[in-house]
């Protein structure tokens, strides 16, 4: 009999809405979990670890990856780029391991293109200002690098309908439970589709 191949879950957020902090809930409880590591051109922050938190590469190289097709999506953010390695989620969807891919909408669109069987999983803040909140307590970025990161957040959760479900992130013991359910495949609330869902988003972004 052949073994059952992985399911990929595919989670996108703008930015300070909490995406990292859920994803690292769910990998401490679930160790069958494989998380992704992303490529990024970009600078590591001063708690990052290269091949913990990313997989910090030159453009150079990035570009290479991306010429000779060893790369499942990748996208622009903030001046530096970030991508997927397609051989290693392929290689652990064939062993029958559950994926998880924290990337952006715009990577999440390549993804659901190349393997339109993934399951792709938006995470939102509660309300605009409890995102700037986030954002300034991280007390890693200017304000006008906040300002500017505010700005793309809009934009980037105007594209929550593209994904199959939503995950208001207020209370995080709530968002990592709604998680699991999608995760097992029992949750109808957080679908896109959900009227009371839409309703809520619809009052976040205004």
């Amino acid at each position: 009999m052949n073994k059952q191949s992985g399911k990929l879950f595919v989670f996108a957020a703008p930015s300070g809405a909490g995406k990292t902090t859920l994803v690292r809930a769910l990998l401490a409880k679930h160790s069958e979990l494989w998380f992704s590591i992303s490529y990024t051109t970009r600078t590591p922050r001063k708690n990052e670890i290269d091949g913990v938190d990313y997989l910090f590469i030159g453009k150079e190289e990035f570009m290479d990856l991306r010429d000779r097709g060893n790369l499942l999506e990748y996208a622009e953010v903030f001046d530096n780029y970030y991508a997927t390695s397609r051989d290693r989620v392929e290689a652990y969807l064939r062993d029958g391991r559950n994926v998880i891919l924290e990337i952006d909408w715009q990577g999440a669109r390549q993804v659901r293109v190349s393997m339109p069987e993934c399951v792709t999983i938006f995470i939102m803040p509660p309300t605009l200002g409890e995102l700037e909140r986030r954002l300034r307590d991280r007390r890693t970025d200017s304000d006008d690098v906040i300002v500017r990161r505010l700005r793309d957040a809009l934009s980037d959760m105007s594209h929550w309908d593209e994904f199959d479900h939503v995950i208001i992130n207020d209370e995080l013991d709530e968002a990592v439970a709604s998680l699991e359910s999608v995760l097992d495949g029992s949750s109808s609330s957080s679908s896109t589709t959900n009227a009371s869902l839409r309703d809520a988003v619809m009052r976040i972004i205004g």
